[in-house]
C-alpha cells in the first residue's frame, strides 16, 4: 500500500493557509497580456526609490566573492548595528529578511500546549508561525482596527508564551502609543516573550517612535524585529534583523540556520545602515506620496485607516472585484479579505508620484463598473 505524504504531517501543518504574496509584474503581464513597463506595482509595500548609491557600490564590491559562503556569523553588519544602537553584538540576531527572525521566535519559544497572543488586523506571519509549530493562537479582536493592548495583556494566559505586536501593524497602518507598549510590558509576565515587530519604524517622524531600545535593558523579554526591506530598499535581498536580551538572542541564534543572510545582503544592508540620507529622503518622499493617496481617497469620497507605514487600506467595498478591475487596468494593489478580516478594504503601497497617480486614476473607473 502506498502511504500519502501528508497523512504523516501533522494536522496542524495541513490546516495552514499558506501566505499570499503581492502578485509580481511579470505574473500580471502573463495573464492580461500587458506590457510590464507599463505596470505599476503597489502591493508589496516596497521602496519605490529603490536603493542608494553607497548600497550599489557594496553590492558590486561583492559580486567577486559569490562562489564562498557568506560570514555566518555577519560580524560586519552586526558591529554595525551594535554602534548604530548601542548594545552589544550578543544581542543581535540577523535574519533572511525580518520574517526570518519572526520565524526564529516561534521555533525557539513556541511548539504543541502552547500558546501566542496577537491581534486582529495583524500581520498575517504571526497566526502562521504560531500554527506551524503547533502552537494555540489567541486572536484578540482589533479597536478601531488597532491592537487592543489592553485587551491583549488580559488574554495571556498559563499557557503563552509569545505576544506578538506589529508597530505600525500591516495592513492597518495604526500605531500604538509609547506608553501604551511600555504599559503591555509592565504588565505581561516575564516569562513571556513580547515581541514587538518594528519593520515600518524608519516611517515614523521622530516624535512617534518609542525608545524602545533602551527598554531592552529593563525587560529581558522583549524582541525587537526590523528590516531593510522598506525604508532602505533592501526587499529584494531579504535581510532584517532582531535586538534582544542575550540569552533570548542565543536561543534564536542556535535554531537559526546557517548562512542564512547571504554575503550580498551582509554588505549591502551594512552600506544601507550608513547612508541616513537616503533613508531621510525616503521618509520625506513617503509623507508626501501618503498625501497624495489620502487626499486621491477623500476626492472619490472613500474611508480609510490612516496609517504611518508607507501603505493606506482604503475601503472600496467589493474589495476582491475592484481589486480584479485594476489588475485589467495593469495597476497591482492588496486585496486584504481573508485572514485579514478586511474584506473591503484594498492595501495600497505608497509609489512615485506617477505611480501614484496611476492608481487613483485607475481606481475611479474601477469603482463604477
Amino acid at each position: 500500500m502506498k502511504m500519502d505524504p501528508c497523512e504523516i504531517s501533522p494536522s496542524y501543518v495541513r490546516s495552514i493557509a499558506p501566505y499570499q504574496p503581492g502578485k509580481p509584474i511579470s505574473e500580471l503581464a502573463r495573464e492580461m497580456g500587458l506590457v510590464e513597463k507599463d505596470i505599476v506595482k503597489l502591493a508589496s509595500n516596497e521602496n519605490p526609490r529603490g536603493i542608494g548609491p553607497r548600497t550599489r557600490a557594496a553590492i558590486e564590491r561583492t559580486l567577486g566573492e559569490l562562489a564562498r559562503y557568506p560570514d555566518g556569523n555577519g560580524f560586519e553588519l552586526k558591529d554595525a548595528l551594535a554602534r548604530r544602537y548601542g548594545v552589544d553584538m550578543a544581542q543581535i540576531v540577523l535574519g533572511n529578511g525580518s520574517n526570518d527572525v519572526l520565524e526564529m521566535v516561534a521555533l525557539a519559544f513556541l511548539g504543541p500546549g502552547r500558546a501566542a497572543v496577537f491581534s486582529q488586523h495583524a500581520f498575517a506571519v504571526y497566526p502562521l508561525a504560531t500554527q506551524a509549530r503547533g502552537a494555540r493562537g489567541i486572536a484578540v479582536p482589533a479597536k478601531n482596527y488597532a491592537h487592543d493592548l489592553e485587551a491583549m495583556a488580559r488574554a495571556v494566559d498559563e499557557e503563552t508564551c509569545v505576544l506578538w505586536v506589529a508597530n505600525p501593524n500591516n495592513p492597518t497602518g495604526t500605531l500604538a502609543t509609547p506608553d501604551a507598549l511600555d504599559a503591555l510590558l509592565r504588565r505581561v509576565p516575564e516569562r513571556v516573550i513580547v515581541v514587538i515587530d518594528e519593520a515600518y519604524n524608519e516611517y515614523l517622524p521622530a516624535e512617534l517612535r518609542a525608545e524602545t531600545v533602551k527598554w531592552l535593558k529593563r525587560h529581558p523579554n522583549l524582541v525587537l524585529t526590523r528590516t531593510f526591506s522598506k525604508a532602505y530598499g533592501l526587499a529584494g535581498l531579504r535581510v532584517g534583523y532582531a535586538l534582544a536580551h542575550p540569552s533570548v538572542a542565543d536561543v534564536m541564534n542556535r535554531v537559526r540556520q546557517p548562512f542564512n543572510v547571504n554575503s550580498v545582503a551582509l554588505a549591502a544592508a551594512t552600506a544601507a545602515l550608513e547612508d541616513m540620507e537616503f533613508v531621510a529622503r525616503s521618509f520625506a518622499e513617503n509623507l508626501q506620496g501618503m498625501r497624495q493617496l489620502r487626499e486621491g481617497a477623500q476626492q472619490l469620497g472613500l474611508e480609510f485607516i490612516p496609517s504611518y507605514g508607507n501603505f493606506l487600506s482604503i475601503r472600496v467595498g467589493k474589495a476582491q472585484e475592484v481589486y480584479k478591475r485594476l489588475l485589467r487596468r495593469g495597476v497591482i494593489v492588496r486585496p486584504v479579505g481573508g485572514g485579514y478580516q478586511l474584506p473591503e478594504h484594498l492595501r495600497v503601497t505608497v509609489g512615485t508620484a506617477a505611480e501614484n497617480d496611476k492608481f487613483l486614476g485607475a481606481l475611479a473607473p474601477s469603482l463604477k463598473e
